[in-house]
């Protein structure tokens, strides 16, 4: 699903950002995609989509 109208930046663009590239909040995920830099609309799903990935992979990292 596209979270960033403006920039084209789907969510899973921005958890893989998150898994593989270290991307752990908005400041970060501005400066690689851009998101949030103009209309603002994206910011709270953006975020969510950060906090889930990140619980995500806490989660798994538990179990095994």
């Amino acid at each position: 699903m596209f979270v960033c109208l403006c920039h084209g930046i789907t969510d899973k663009q921005i958890a893989r950002a998150v898994r593989e590239e270290g991307v752990g909040n908005m400041r970060d995920l501005r400066k690689q995609f851009g998101v949030g830099s103009q209309c603002g609309k994206c910011v709270q799903l953006a975020q969510q989509v950060i906090d889930n990935t990140i619980v995500d992979e806490s989660l798994f990292k538990e179990v095994c």
